[in-house]
């Protein structure tokens, strides 16, 4: 079952539900994942990658917009930021752990035979292919940028 009729079926039952908050953020990943499926001019499926970037970015925009509001004092516009972000992240597969993250980074730093941090770019296109949907790309970065300077 692909990406949009998941989210067809969740937004059906918020309405029943009656629950704004999942209907808001679901209306949302509708709305991106349309745009990106219409970008190109013809209306076609969007890969599984496609769709988990959508996924990721949508929580990602709602943690740093929590952040920020969390910053200024404003609990009461950070609250539902965070609560869309669950929502959202329902649909995104399991997150892995630092620890899981840092064993395919070793991997691939053995792998790609990285020598320091001139090879990041290189370590990190190959770590995020791996992991793509399964773990935070700030998370991998400070994982390999730890790993390449020792």
């Amino acid at each position: 079952m692909s990406l949009s009729t998941k989210v067809m079926a969740a937004m059906k039952e918020a309405m029943k539900a009656k629950d704004q908050n999942a209907l808001t953020s679901l209306r949302a990943v509708k709305s991106a994942i349309l745009l990106a499926q219409t970008e190109t001019g013809s209306k076609q499926e969007l890969t599984e990658a496609q769709e988990l970037h959508i996924l990721q970015k949508q929580v990602k925009q709602r943690k740093d917009s929590a952040a920020i509001f969390t910053e200024q004092g404003r609990s009461d516009l950070a609250e539902p930021e965070l609560a869309q972000a669950e929502v959202i992240a329902q649909f995104l597969p399991a997150q892995m752990s630092e620890d899981e993250i840092a064993e395919v980074v070793d991997e691939v730093i053995s792998n790609t035979g990285a020598q320091g941090m001139k090879d990041m770019g290189k370590v990190m296109g190959v770590v995020n292919g791996k992991l793509a949907g399964r773990a935070d790309g700030k998370t991998i970065s400070g994982i390999v940028k730890a790993r390449l300077m020792q």
